[in-house]
């Protein structure tokens, strides 16, 4: 598939929690595709300065090579971890208040998408396989319905063709 690879599918460093599979975020792409631009871009959105605007997916093992500052304070991924678990889709609570009451709109709206999907995906194919197929399931979704090119979660227009996308995914920020 365009933009992802099976490697990527497979490695658990990628699969937060909340189900906002980091595969997907512009962060991390830019990172991955070492583009100073992209990360100049997402920088600017979060805040952040480009040199610290860099992450290799949220469940990384202690101590992680590069965690985005947002990550790092994620309440979520510290519950998850907390309880053994991996993953949201794994917990009888979901979705609790800190879903239910998530910063962002957009991600809450993906989470509230994603995690009956990797839930749906885990009882069809078990775990290992059922995550894997939910996270190639995401990275299929995020592509231009135009020109096909790959897109971050969030993306308010194709990189590639410029048109608008957000209503054909997400929504607007």
């Amino acid at each position: 598939m365009k933009g992802w690879t099976e490697e990527e599918f497979k490695n658990r460093d990628l699969m937060a929690p909340c189900g906002l599979y980091c595969g997907l975020c512009g962060v991390y792409i830019a990172t991955r595709d070492n583009n100073e631009k992209f990360k100049t871009v997402m920088g600017n959105l979060y805040g952040t300065n480009p040199e610290k605007t860099q992450c290799l997916g949220c469940m990384q093992p202690d101590p992680p090579k590069k965690l985005y500052g947002y990550c790092k304070l994620c309440k979520i991924r510290d519950c998850v971890k907390a309880k053994g678990f991996y993953s949201c889709h794994q917990c009888d609570e979901w979705p609790c208040d800190m879903i239910e009451n998530f910063g962002l709109a957009t991600g809450q709206r993906v989470m509230k998408r994603t995690i009956p999907i990797w839930r749906a995906k885990v009882a069809l194919h078990g775990d290992e396989k059922g995550s894997v197929e939910w996270a190639r399931a995401e990275c299929e979704r995020y592509h231009c319905p135009d020109c096909g090119a790959e897109l971050f979660r969030g993306a308010q227009r194709c990189r590639k063709c410029k048109k608008p996308v957000a209503d054909k995914l997400d929504g607007s920020l």
